[in-house]
């Protein structure tokens, strides 16, 4: 922790009055700490004691009205290695789900380069409300690490989960982070994910698709972040979201998008994982208008779209490795072997429709992976958050 940054963020909580013995346990690792309160929270902690145990100036308004000085949040979220937001309010909780900014803690959130971590802490009904439990699970999306609340003895009387973690906890969590942070296997390396479907219009308003969800290369990517890995994300349209001071985030529609996005970015990566269920085919006109039902059946010419895990297999280099995705209903292994050797990839994850619990749409998937020196390592059922660590373990291996 010596020499870290650490921007706490205290909000209205009872439990704001075990931060002084997190600030006093951040001083003595070493770490550097600033504070933002919100007003609410100086109800329950004095800013005087906040500022005294960080060693500075408490942020709380947007301006000081005695001086009229603006305090500076996009300065704060510069400044830090790390957003420590403890203890996380419903309130305040709802508020970063939304983008509200209408306090410093919630601007300067809305302004951090650098990752977020909160430690929720409410009474135990509030903690199983399904708002909040649709909330954090949002947050997470959203890229922000949570450190669940604990079980115990809640200040309403009540005994159940909604106690905020113990400082040591928080500590711990902040150590592991930073560990993490500094050990990752992937630090220094760029490695480019495809992600979603890709939507070829017929007009204005309809379109040719798949039911990908984007979920499998969305959590691709989160691992690859944890890892340390630089992360370029070119989705097709999704209901996923993700932010990360290491990712460069690319939304796109269409193959042609895509390619030119891949194209664009292929040269600066060091590894590329291609899992986004591209659309094969495109209508060879788009009409300029809605095409009008009529008493004669319309008739869609398809042409090919571009083949971009062909194209990066023709055209990586030497130290770029290609890893292709294949969706199959029937014969998983002569096709995935075959696509492989026709992509010219390093490896193919493979999944099929024909198992439970495996394609689109689902949080679970069930793969196998085959190489280019033609093994095959299977895997059992798992979360897609699993699945994802496997290919990237399997990923660094290769790189290895």
């Amino acid at each position: 922790m010596q020499g870290k940054r650490i921007l706490l963020g205290i909000t209205g909580g009872i439990a704001a009055y075990k931060i002084a013995f997190l600030i006093r346990m951040l001083k003595k690792s070493g770490a550097e700490v600033r504070c933002i309160m919100t007003p609410a929270s100086c109800d329950f902690i004095s800013p005087l004691v906040v500022s005294t145990l960080s060693g500075n100036p408490v942020g709380i308004e947007f301006w000081n009205k005695q001086t009229g000085e603006w305090t500076n949040h996009v300065e704060y979220g510069l400044w830090a290695d790390v957003l420590l937001i403890a203890p996380l309010t419903a309130s305040t909780l709802a508020k970063m789900t939304i983008g509200n900014s209408d306090n410093l803690l919630l601007a300067t959130y809305l302004s951090m380069k650098g990752p977020t971590i909160v430690a929720p802490a409410m009474d135990l009904d509030m903690y199983q409300h399904p708002s909040v439990k649709r909330n954090l699970l949002q947050l997470e999306s959203d890229g922000v690490s949570v450190i669940p609340a604990e079980s115990g003895e809640l200040a309403s009387g009540l005994e159940g989960d909604g106690r905020m973690a113990e400082p040591e906890t928080i500590f711990t969590a902040l150590s592991s982070f930073f560990q993490q942070t500094q050990s990752g296997r992937l630090i220094g390396k760029r490695i480019l994910v495809t992600a979603g479907p890709t939507y070829e219009a017929i007009d204005p308003v309809r379109f040719i698709g798949n039911h990908s969800s984007g979920k499998m290369g969305f959590e691709i990517a989160k691992v690859l972040l944890a890892e340390g890995a630089e992360v370029v994300l070119v989705s097709g349209p999704t209901q996923q979201s993700l932010t990360h001071h290491r990712l460069e985030h690319v939304d796109v529609v269409s193959a042609n998008e895509m390619f030119d996005a891949v194209k664009s970015h292929w040269e600066s990566c060091s590894s590329g994982v291609f899992a986004a269920a591209v659309a094969d085919y495109k209508p060879k006109v788009v009409a300029s208008s809605k095409m009008k039902k009529s008493d004669v059946d319309p008739t869609i010419e398809l042409i090919k779209n571009p083949d971009i895990l062909a194209w990066a297999g023709q055209n990586k280099k030497s130290d770029q490795l290609v890893v292709g995705f294949a969706l199959e209903t029937e014969e998983l292994l002569a096709n995935g072997r075959l696509k492989l050797k026709k992509k010219n990839a390093d490896f193919m994850v493979l999944n099929s429709l024909a198992d439970d619990g495996a394609g689109f749409s689902v949080d679970t998937n069930k793969i196998t992976i085959l190489d280019a020196h033609n093994k095959q390592t299977e895997f059992e059922l798992s979360s897609k958050r699993e699945a994802a660590q496997n290919i990237v373990e399997y990923l660094i291996k290769s790189i290895q």
